[in-house]
């Protein structure tokens, strides 16, 4: 597989149960060194594929390629190359974070130093205590310690951070970022928008088992139909507007303001949020 070429190649997926179809005709491209933001209500399919391109579930259809292979033959070869962080973790309570990377360490040919996993996930100072003692956090860090012991080139985060307290989850967001930075290619998936739209390069809102939309964050607001202009007038009163040609309302705002001797006070303008499109684009679905 040529470095050019993209980490995962998927098109026209479907897997049914009977006569439920949980994804149809499923299309995205992954490429090499991004993170992918897989977004949806529950029951999109979201799981389903995910399992597909770890090669833990059977598709019905379709073509899929993670890494140059296809992860229906369950090959040795792709498996050292990608990591999963599944939604819930577990360890021995009695094994620390360095005993367990260790282990995990001895079943790739290649793995990362057990040191280097350790700072890169935050968990020097945890090193040497027992899990049974580790903080939901940091038993969080150490999985993403171990799937990223064996220096995979893929991983897989599906909802990492579940449950997380806000500052754990901004410290599970510097790992990703980290992970990003060595060049790591990461697909993740998440309830929070906040979440992909702070880390995600592009992202795929998808419902029903099939894909909406596909884009950076910030650009699938872009071509949204509208954006919000608030202000507030001389008597206090909070005003909001929503026009899909702000410069023109803005100058016409201003100018009528300008001709009585006013200001608008708190004027803001802002364009859709991934939060906004993803809303818009689930419902009218």
């Amino acid at each position: 597989m040529s470095e050019t070429s993209p980490a995962i190649e998927v098109s026209a997926l479907c897997k049914r149960y009977g006569e439920y179809e949980a994804v149809r005709g499923l299309d995205i491209t992954v490429r090499r060194g991004e993170v992918f933001g897989l977004l949806g209500p529950n029951g999109a399919g979201k799981t389903t594929t995910v399992e597909i391109l770890e090669g833990y579930r059977a598709r019905t259809s379709g073509d899929v390629s993670v890494l140059g292979h296809d992860p229906a033959s369950r090959s040795i070869e792709l498996r050292r190359r990608i990591g999963v962080v599944l939604q819930s973790g577990g360890i021995y309570s009695h094994i620390t974070p360095r005993e367990a990377l260790a282990h995990w360490a001895s079943f790739y040919p290649h793995p990362r130093e057990v040191g280097e996993v350790l700072a890169l996930a935050g968990l020097e100072p945890k090193a040497d205590v027992r899990s049974r003692r580790l903080s939901g956090g940091e038993l969080r860090r150490l999985d993403f310690a171990l799937a990223l012991v064996g220096d995979p080139e893929l991983m897989f985060l599906d909802e990492p951070t579940t449950g997380f307290d806000p500052e754990a989850r901004r410290a599970a967001w510097e790992t990703v970022r980290s992970l990003r930075d060595l060049g790591k290619t990461i697909l993740l998936t998440t309830h929070y928008l906040e979440e992909a739209q702070a880390l995600a390069d592009r992202v795929a809102i998808v419902k029903d088992g099939r894909v909406l939309a596909v884009g950076a964050p910030r650009e699938l607001g872009v071509g949204a139909a509208h954006y919000r202009v608030a202000y507030r007038e001389s008597g206090g009163e909070l005003v909001e507007r929503e026009t899909g040609d702000p410069t023109t309302l803005l100058h016409e705002l201003t100018g009528a303001a300008l001709a009585r001797g006013e200001r608008l006070e708190e004027l803001s303008v802002e364009r859709p949020s991934l939060e906004d499109v993803y809303l818009e684009l689930t419902a009218n679905a």
